[in-house]
């Protein structure tokens, strides 16, 4: 959206939490910022003791900090307050009669900002756009956060399917019980000694407990029911995430497990031929969907059941957080060339328990790039 000579854009809050913000900064700054755009001018107001972290690492134009900017009667000693009173008195220096926000601003922004008569307008693409296409530098390091959760996930996965299965079924790893929570705990360990995150956690669920897709799963693990690992951490240098999904099976899988395997496969071709620019995100999840069902399935979303059924869209966008705009959903968007996807679609049940298989995907104008390289078959076997 253009803005006019009196108008200007905004984007504010803290940049370790806002990706938005974190992008054009350049820093993840745990102190509140801002981030304006004036004629063609990109000013960013950041706290003094960060001002030449900003100069060396930002795109921005002009580096400043509130004390800069006070209104006549001084800014408050609260940094968030003193933070939005600058950004309105570096916006009326200026004559800016009306400001474009992203969806993320802070109310203590536009508080300020009406006080002082300053129109503050929703801009929906602000913040948006300009992530979802990645740059070249972008999908390098998503590529490599990718690689990173595929290597954890090929050991866990490993682990699961080569450990001793006690008289009852339930799975043993070095002489104690393995349940859900200790691999999750298993794979904060090994993804923080290769400098990643785990603020989100990850899921490790089995029957019956993964009936909820998204349930993290809990309680002691069994030889023949399928596992399903879904490890989404985020890369600490980067502040790129890496997800895939696997599942495992220990011992051998049942028949109907298999047919709900060979659906989702088929699920993640079908989405996967459809995942290019010009296409829509609602094209690529009925191209999954639509296989299931006719594998057999139902949908069920928002009811847990006891037999297998689909309960989810196909994927979502990904890049400084682990789920951006758009989904590969009902009703979603065109897809642009250089946005990342994540493809999984599942089947979950109480009884049987559930399969998903996820990738992430690099759309093009032709065949998407997929950065997974990790088989995806239940049988983990070294």
């Amino acid at each position: 959206m253009k803005t006019s000579p009196s108008s200007a854009r905004i984007l504010a809050g803290y940049p370790d939490k806002n990706a938005s913000l974190f992008k054009r900064i350049g820093v993840p700054l745990g102190d509140p910022a801002a981030w304006i755009e004036l004629d063609s001018k990109r000013i960013a107001l950041v706290r003094d003791l960060e001002m030449d972290r900003v100069v060396k690492m930002s795109h921005a134009d002009d580096v400043t900090c509130p004390a800069e900017h006070a209104p006549p009667f001084g800014l408050s000693s609260d940094r968030e307050t003193a933070t939005a009173q600058a950004a309105t008195q570096l916006l009326r220096a200026a004559k800016v009669e009306e400001v474009f926000a992203d969806r993320s601003l802070p109310y203590i922004y536009a508080w300020h900002l009406q006080e002082a008569e300053i129109k503050v307008q929703y801009d929906e693409g602000l913040g948006v756009i300009d992530r979802r296409q990645k740059t070249h530098q972008e999908i390098a390091g998503l590529q490599k956060a990718q690689n990173i959760t595929e290597e954890v996930m090929k050991l866990l996965c490993e682990r699961i399917a080569n450990c001793a299965a006690d008289r009852e079924g339930f799975l043993r790893y070095e002489d104690t019980e393995l349940t859900c929570e200790k691999i999750r705990a298993m794979a904060a360990v090994e993804f923080m000694q290769r400098g990643f995150s785990m603020g989100h956690g990850a899921i490790c669920a089995t029957a019956p407990h993964v009936a909820d897709c998204h349930h993290p799963g809990e309680g002691k693990l069994r030889t023949c029911v399928p596992i399903i690992l879904d490890l989404f951490p985020r890369d600490d240098s980067s502040r790129l995430w890496g997800d895939c999904t696997r599942t495992v099976v220990h011992g051998e899988p049942s028949d109907e497990v298999k047919a709900m395997h060979q659906a989702v496969l088929d699920a993640k071709a079908a989405s996967t031929a459809l995942l290019r620019a010009g296409n829509t995100g609602d094209d690529v999840h009925k191209a999954a969907e639509n296989t299931l069902i006719n594998h057999g399935y139902t949908v069920s979303r928002g009811t847990i059941t006891d037999g297998p059924s689909i309960q989810h869209g196909t994927g979502h966008g990904i890049g400084l957080d682990v789920h951006e705009p758009i989904l590969l959903d009902h009703g979603g968007g065109e897809l642009l060339e250089g946005e990342v996807f994540t493809i999984e679609p599942g089947l979950y049940g109480r009884d049987v328990g559930g399969v998903r298989i996820e990738d992430m995907l690099v759309v093009t104008d032709a065949e998407a790039h997929n950065l997974n390289q990790l088989h995806d078959g239940l049988n983990w076997d070294d």
